[in-house]
């Protein structure tokens, strides 16, 4: 056997998960043919989190799957799993976080203040995972905070079939700020050629207040559908909905792929004049907060395929050209 060949090969594949997100974990197995790793979570009366592997993983090729959204037992959960996991003789751990934690405390933009994102990235790594699987980060080079192998898959693939399936005649994308002009570029293009963009240019003087102050780029008599990579609270939707409409726009619709929506945010959207949010499934939503404006994709089946590549060592890039 070559070295190249025994470079190529990994051990068995073995998908575990931690109780964050439970329904994907189990739809991505699903996709996979494979059956969950046998493994106990549990909480013990003081708060505290047991982990326990029950089936020997020795030589595998070990994923787990978490998202790391708060409380922060989710991200102390995936770092219990894998020292299990690495202790226990795993050939390779890949943490396979849909949603990544504390990537929006990306830099040190005050005095006194952490770079949480880099913590969290530190941690992972010192826990013994290998490489990480995350989807739509919030700031993409948050990659470079990891000194180990990491795919940045995007939902843009999920989302683009959804819509072309729907019809974007007559429609325009709206980049939520500059920082997402890009992002929301390269979707507008993926939808069609020659696809309208238009911008919002906000000012937000503190955490969670966004104030919008303009829009740039023609929206009058379309419908606006708003790109963004989460929805938190859904103030900023929700206002800049608002400003679209006062610039012509027909309707506002919203498409992001994490839904954390705080608080009462789903309320806000009930009452907002956003027409429909659209979000995929990397986060758990409670059946309370499914109202009928909210639109929820899958996105099982691109993880799977990534991680059968991953798996097999070939191009994930690919998956999204």
């Amino acid at each position: 056997m070559s070295v190249r060949e025994r470079g190529n090969m990994q051990g068995e594949l073995k998908i575990f998960h931690g109780r964050a997100n439970v329904p994907l974990a189990l739809n991505i197995c699903e996709h996979l043919g494979v059956r969950p790793g046998a493994a106990e979570v549990r909480t013990f009366a003081d708060g505290e989190i047991r982990v326990n592997i029950m089936e020997s993983v020795r030589g595998s090729d070990a994923f787990v799957i978490q998202p790391t959204q708060p409380p922060a037992d989710n991200l102390l959960e995936l770092l219990l799993m894998i020292d299990a996991l690495r202790r226990a003789s795993a050939e390779r751990i890949t943490a396979v976080i849909p949603y990544f934690g504390y990537a929006r405390q990306d830099r040190k933009d005050k005095p006194r203040v952490p770079i949480s994102a880099k913590l969290v990235a530190n941690l992972i790594e010192r826990a013994g995972a290998d490489r990480v699987l995350t989807m739509e980060l919030h700031a993409e080079q948050i990659q470079g905070f990891f000194d180990i192998p990491v795919d940045h898959l995007y939902s843009t693939p999920v989302l683009v079939d959804f819509f072309l399936k729907r019809g974007v005649d007559g429609c325009t994308v709206v980049a939520p700020d500059t920082g997402r002009a890009n992002r929301a570029r390269g979707f507008a293009q993926r939808l069609m050629e020659k696809m309208p963009l238009a911008v919002i240019d906000k000012r937000r003087p503190e955490p969670n207040k966004a104030v919008v102050m303009n829009v740039v780029g023609e929206v009058e008599g379309l419908d606006a559908i708003i790109f963004d990579d989460m929805v938190d609270t859904g103030k900023t939707l929700i206002l800049a909905a608002r400003a679209l409409l006062k610039h012509g726009a027909r309707s506002v619709m919203a498409v992001a792929t994490h839904a954390v929506f705080s608080g009462d945010a789903v309320q806000k959207f009930q009452k907002s004049p956003l027409d429909e949010i659209i979000v995929t499934d990397t986060l758990p939503l409670p059946r309370k907060k499914l109202v009928r404006k909210i639109r929820v994709l899958p996105v099982a089946s691109l993880f799977a395929d990534t991680i059968l590549r991953t798996h097999r060592s070939e191009s994930v890039s690919s998956l999204f050209m």
